[in-house]
């Protein structure tokens, strides 16, 4: 299962990239392979102020909806517009083109997670 070394981590299996003021959010391998066969995401709209913590959307599978939770507090500056056409792309290309939103603010003080200890709870869950 792929754990790109350059992302951080969430114990709810999204996936954070640093990208200045910026951070990309998507969901991870392990996450989108628990769903299944994506149908249809509902992602917050540019502008939308998201929570930490808190549901910012959902993506719904042939198996079920999952919640999709913020792991930073901040201002959504833009949304994966190719996922309303294409939702199988969380699927594909879980960490590129299957992103799911951007979000100005920081993590600083968030409770993320390196490659490693990510791997380490994926363990842990699978036994």
């Amino acid at each position: 299962m792929s754990i790109p070394q350059d992302l951080l981590y969430t114990k709810s299996h999204e996936w954070v990239r640093v990208e200045g003021d910026s951070v990309v959010i998507g969901i991870t391998h392990y996450a989108q392979d628990q769903l299944g066969e994506v149908v249809f995401v509902e992602l917050p709209a540019v502008g939308d102020a998201v929570e930490a913590g808190e549901e910012m959307g959902t993506l719904e599978s042939v198996k079920a909806v999952s919640e999709i939770l913020a792991p930073l507090s901040g201002e959504v500056i833009e949304a994966n517009e190719a996922l309303e056409d294409s939702p199988d792309l969380v699927n594909k290309s879980p960490f590129d083109e299957g992103w799911l939103v951007k979000i100005k603010g920081s993590v600083e003080g968030m409770d993320l997670l390196d490659p490693q200890s990510y791997a380490t709870l994926l363990e842990a869950e699978q036994h």
